[in-house]
């Protein structure tokens, strides 16, 4: 009998720690683990901010120059609680980003709720309840 060298379709546990590496910079930015019809929601999104994308160009379109001009280095992601669902495709995911302002050195830390699906090793769902307040507050210029 032989071993399958066929690698493990990566769940949402795998893809979730995957995005954290992405946003510590600890790997480089991919976007191959999004499904061409993800849906990616931000229902606390600022006013005036889109709150859902559709399909994997629609977010990127927006992600990647957002990324780019968002003047923040992710320092680390901690107080990391999974929950499972009924659902094996999709986790509740808590946690909080604390990172460093580069125009300003102030550090800071927000909080997040992310709700992550993910079928056949892509995301297909990332809805993130995030606090723009905390984070408006992080972006002020120091007095």
């Amino acid at each position: 009998m032989t071993e399958s060298t066929t690698p493990a379709i990566p769940g949402p546990h795998e893809i979730f720690e995957r995005m954290r590496q992405q946003w510590l910079g600890l790997i480089p930015d991919s976007w191959e683990d999004l499904a061409d019809d993800v849906i990616v929601e931000v229902p606390f999104a600022p006013p005036g901010r889109r709150r859902r994308f559709e399909g994997r160009e629609d977010f990127l379109s927006f992600a990647v120059p957002g990324r780019a001009a968002f003047p923040v280095r992710f320092d680390e992601v901690r107080n990391i609680v999974i929950h499972d669902t009924g659902n094996p495709e999709v986790i509740v995911v808590e946690y909080e980003l604390s990172g460093t302002v580069t125009t300003t050195g102030r550090q800071a830390s927000a909080p997040f709720i992310a709700i992550l699906g993910v079928r056949n090793g892509k995301t297909i769902l990332w809805r993130e309840y995030q606090n723009p307040m905390a984070i408006a507050e992080a972006l002020e210029p120091m007095n």
